[in-house]
């Protein structure tokens, strides 16, 4: 049985503990056995024993942190093989950390609207290939709408475009909402989809979330 060491907590305005109630279960149908941690260090164990850590965390400040000994044996875990999945605020945290942010691939630079803005945008599936996005179709959000700094070394799955309404400047713009990417022998995923547990909850989403966790796992067959 694949393990996962699921990481949940920081700032609580992204309701970690709510979300953690409805992912568990949810990862125990899909065949995983799942260690619930609240302590970043964790990070910095020996990860050996894990397939893929799960990062449900938002920064709760700008400075926050990975002590530099834990970021690097967490960059090393994943080099050897450790998969890395999460959404929302995993690319909103340990901002000071610049491996982390290098290894996640993106960074949130703004919610134009405002925070916890219901904003209504569409996520456009743009990598209908790819096993992450299998039976995923475009789908409506009404939510935080990232804008992203994302590197250009990862396969974006997924966009959206900026209306302008809020900046108008940004109109017509995309940005990446769900990418994967290597680092080293790991596989990592992310969706910016999140803010609220409903915005999870939506069917396509789900399956974004679900289909995501499989493939970073570590050890699972993929063919792209």
């Amino acid at each position: 049985m694949p393990r996962i060491l699921y990481l949940a907590g920081g700032w609580p305005g992204h309701n970690p503990d709510g979300i953690a109630r409805w992912l568990t279960p949810k990862l125990r149908n899909m065949g995983y056995e799942t260690e619930l941690t609240s302590d970043p260090n964790r990070l910095g164990d020996d990860l050996a024993d894990f397939d893929l850590v799960l990062l449900g965390w938002t920064q709760s400040d700008t400075t926050e942190r990975l002590a530099p000994s834990v970021e690097e044996r967490f960059s090393r875990s994943v080099q050897d093989g450790l998969g890395v999945a999460g959404w929302h605020g995993m690319a909103a945290s340990f901002r000071a950390s610049l491996t982390y942010n290098m290894l996640v691939g993106g960074n949130c630079v703004s919610h134009p609207g405002g925070e916890g803005v219901r904003v209504p945008y569409k996520v456009r599936v743009v990598d209908p290939d790819h096993p992450v996005a299998a039976g995923v179709s475009d789908f409506e959000v009404a939510s935080e709408q990232y804008y992203m700094h994302a590197d250009p070394s990862n396969r974006v799955i997924a966009e959206t475009t900026f209306s302008g309404e809020h900046l108008p400047w940004i109109e017509g713009l995309t940005s990446p909402v769900a990418w994967t990417r290597s680092w080293g022998e790991g596989r990592v995923f992310y969706t910016s989809v999140g803010h609220y547990l409903e915005d999870l909850q939506l069917p396509d989403a789900d399956r974004f979330l679900a289909q995501g966790i499989r493939w970073a796992t570590r050890g699972t067959p993929h063919s792209s």
